[in-house]
């Protein structure tokens, strides 16, 4: 059984990831297509596309979460750089949804709304982009030599 990770950077997941392209209208039938949008070659490639940026994004927090439960040295140093890069594939997997939906996936009524809201959220979680990625510049400029 996998445990919940606190502060996982992938928001709303408990164990297993929630599939984004359960909040997309794939069933739904635009009067101007006359067939569902998942019908549509385009609408496949885009889930797909959300679906392997967040499984990657996924993967990664599972391996660090090893490598840390594991006592890797180092691992839990790169904690902060995949919060960043768990949380950028986030709102860009939810950002790609809500275009292919349009502006009714900015209605109050439409789930990726709210999702949306969320994930944005997790830019202002602690440790923050900046911080982060500050700490690792600094950390890579002093592993160079001088010339």
């Amino acid at each position: 059984m996998e445990r919940p990770r606190p502060g996982c950077p992938l928001p709303g997941r408990r164990g297993r990831r929630p599939g984004l392209a359960a909040r997309l209208p794939a069933r739904a039938h635009p009067s101007a297509l006359g067939a569902p949008l998942a019908s549509l070659p385009r609408f496949q490639a885009a889930v797909g596309e959300i679906e392997v940026s967040l499984a990657g994004a996924d993967r990664l927090v599972d391996a660090l979460a090893a490598a840390v439960d594991a006592g890797e040295p180092g691992a839990a140093e790169q904690a902060g750089g995949a919060k960043v890069l768990g949380t950028r594939a986030a709102i860009d997997a939810v950002q790609q949804a809500v275009a292919l939906v349009g502006n009714h996936g900015l209605t109050r009524r439409h789930p990726l709304e709210r999702h949306l809201r969320d994930v944005l959220c997790a830019r202002v979680h602690t440790p923050q982009d900046d911080s982060v990625l500050l700490a690792a510049g600094r950390a890579a400029l002093g592993r160079v030599r001088p010339l």
